[in-house]
């Protein structure tokens, strides 16, 4: 059965993109630590991320900084945090968010039901400043 990941990038599931390629896709989460939480997502459905080929990692991890440049400038954040954490879902995924304190990379602090247009408004914050940071979606 394929992930909740899979059903997104596939569009089974709407998801709020700021970023695809052939490789990898990159949507705001549905359950925010910050305004602006990305995961960066591969297309190919590995579980573990230390099981994922030297590639494709460093494919996710440049996205990863790429979107990180992107949310620290549309948030205007001290610093952006990066997690892996693998729990959530059986697909691996990189969070990206606007951190302002240690207590920001708690995902059990996520909000569980953010406002959509919240949502939607970050998520055209990150794709202009991907677009002024000349990174083509």
């Amino acid at each position: 059965m394929a992930s909740v990941f899979s059903m997104i990038i596939n569009g089974d599931l709407p998801g709020r993109f700021v970023w695809r390629d052939e490789t990898a896709v990159a949507f705001l989460t549905i359950n925010p630590v910050a305004p602006g939480h990305v995961l960066v997502v591969p297309r190919e459905e590995v579980d573990h991320w230390e099981q994922v080929d030297d590639d494709l990692y460093l494919h996710l991890t440049e996205v990863s900084r790429k979107i990180g440049k992107a949310v620290k400038d549309a948030f205007d954040a001290p610093r952006v945090g990066l997690l892996i954490a693998g729990l959530e879902v059986p697909h691996l995924h990189i969070h990206v968010f606007p951190a302002t304190s240690l207590d920001t990379f708690d995902l059990a602090k996520a909000d569980q039901n953010p406002d959509p247009a919240d949502l939607d408004d970050a998520a055209a914050k990150i794709q202009a400043s991907l677009r002024k940071l000349g990174y083509a979606e």
